[in-house]
């Protein structure tokens, strides 16, 4: 059958794509920016894209009139990009105006549980966003799931970093919260599993685990399994506020997500029935399964998709197009080259750098950036890479965002999301046996010019080193 799947490029339809197409069906992607969407050659191959930003469809793609379901798999929990509830409740209507033109047997919508009659701003956006689709005139089926635990996933990666950096954890009283985490092969199960059901039309399901747990046994389960002790005290008197500037300097977390997050998890999330389960015979995995086979993607290192790689993790704007073009007019650069270089290892070191690997020269002054760039509220190094030696267009880097990613033309071309007066460019191109290293930096005012010239020190050893390590055959 034909499918449309939208956020194609996030965490969820990353894993749900292959699924699709492994069973025999044509998938049309949806993508605000083709370039964007990471993935191999061959599964390009196999896909129909098509561009339509659903926040604006003015030039949107049309629709294949002859699709027979649709997954809306659209969220923008990021507070950087404005009011994210306008913004989803924008996308939910435009999706409709779009899709009722086409002759669509369903739309798939995943949600989260609600619970609370007093929602956080992210889950009354998902509530909104139900209503919108329910009210339109297609058959809906809704899958609300818990907290979903895998590898790449936001709520397995935050849980991730408070254990393995605090053995000793001092939290807010929310942890004491209930939730039912969710694997994320549960999740593709279910969202697999209904696909053109006839019991699952226009219908709305809770899907979760089969262990309800506060956030505070969650830490230690997730220690156990991992091998070690970890011990927490609650203190009453730390403010939402406090909570946050908490995550966002332990895990990976972007300030901004973590107020979202934060509110969130004051919100308890447990799942009211097992009805889907029952239909379609699923019995999902417990959740020190799910950390378990999270771990082993992690070993193996074949993690799909992260939430970092998603917008929502730094600072950049939607769209990457109006960044591609690095500027020439009104910046200052610091430009090196390097002849004789075997171009093929060359290439392989670019694609490995960052992340585990570091920047080839002087890591401790790129890790000294990343802490003092965190606690200015930046994203600091913590996001490191998804894969470690593969980088797509849209890809964050440590505190970069890939802006171009091309192998054939031999070019890397990054955007910085670090907190700056002004705005960064780090490129790498080769040509011929020549490798080209240009920093380019666009300063906002005086105090960016004082910022770059009080660096070009630093500067002069640091991408010096840099190239000439790149370079150094391996």
């Amino acid at each position: 059958m034909k499918i449309l799947l939208t956020g194609a490029n996030g965490y969820i339809g990353m894993r749900l794509l292959p699924q699709l197409l492994d069973a025999g069906h044509d998938v049309i992607c949806a993508v605000r920016d083709p370039k964007r969407l990471s993935i191999s050659n061959d599964v390009l191959e196999r896909i129909k894209v098509i561009t339509i930003d659903f926040s604006d469809i003015t030039e949107a793609e049309a629709i294949p009139n002859d699709i027979d379901a649709a997954y809306y798999l659209l969220h923008s929990m990021s507070s950087t990009q404005g009011d994210f509830e306008e913004l989803e409740n924008r996308c939910a209507h435009n999706f409709c105006s779009l899709i009722q033109k086409t002759k669509v047997k369903q739309v798939i919508y995943l949600s989260g549980i609600v619970n609370d009659k007093n929602l956080s701003k992210h889950l009354r956006s998902r509530k909104n966003v139900e209503q919108i689709l329910k009210d339109a005139p297609f058959n809906l089926t809704v899958l609300r799931a818990g907290i979903i635990v895998g590898s790449g996933s936001a709520s397995f990666e935050i849980i991730r970093d408070l254990c393995e950096k605090l053995p000793f954890m001092i939290t807010p009283k929310w942890v004491r919260t209930k939730s039912q985490p969710i694997a994320i092969r549960s999740v593709m199960e279910f969202l697999i599993g209904v696909l053109l059901h006839p019991k699952c039309m226009n219908d709305a399901f809770d899907i979760g685990g089969p262990n309800v747990l506060t956030y505070k046994e969650m830490l230690h389960s997730y220690a156990r399994t991992r091998g070690f002790k970890n011990w927490i005290w609650i203190i009453p008197i730390m403010t939402p506020r406090l909570s946050s500037y908490w995550l966002h300097f332990v895990t990976s977390t972007s300030y901004p997500l973590a107020v979202q997050l934060v509110s969130s998890m004051k919100m308890e999330v447990v799942a009211k029935d097992t009805r889907l389960q029952t239909l379609l015979n699923i019995k999902p995995y417990t959740y020190v399964e799910a950390i378990e086979m999270a771990f082993i993607k992690i070993e193996q290192n074949s993690v799909m998709s992260s939430w970092k790689d998603s917008m929502v993790s730094g600072s950049l704007p939607k769209d990457l197009k109006k960044y591609i073009q690095v500027p020439k007019y009104g910046i200052l650069k610091d430009e090196k080259k390097l002849k004789g270089i075997d171009p093929e290892q060359t290439l392989k070191s670019l694609w490995k750098i960052g992340g585990d690997q570091g920047w080839y020269y002087a890591n401790w002054l790129w890790k000294l950036r990343g802490y003092l760039d965190q606690l200015i509220g930046g994203v600091g190094l913590r996001r490191g890479r998804t894969h470690p030696d593969k980088i797509f267009t849209g890809d964050s880097l440590d505190f970069w965002r890939v802006l171009l990613a091309d192998k054939k033309e031999q070019r890397l071309l990054l955007y910085a999301e670090m907190k700056l007066p002004g705005e960064a460019w780090l490129e790498f191109k080769i040509e011929g046996d020549t490798l080209h290293q240009t920093a380019t930096f666009r300063p906002r005012g005086l105090w960016g010019r004082v910022y770059w010239y009080s660096i070009v020190p630093l500067h002069f050893f640091l991408f010096k080193g840099m190239i000439r390590n790149i370079a150094r055959k391996q």
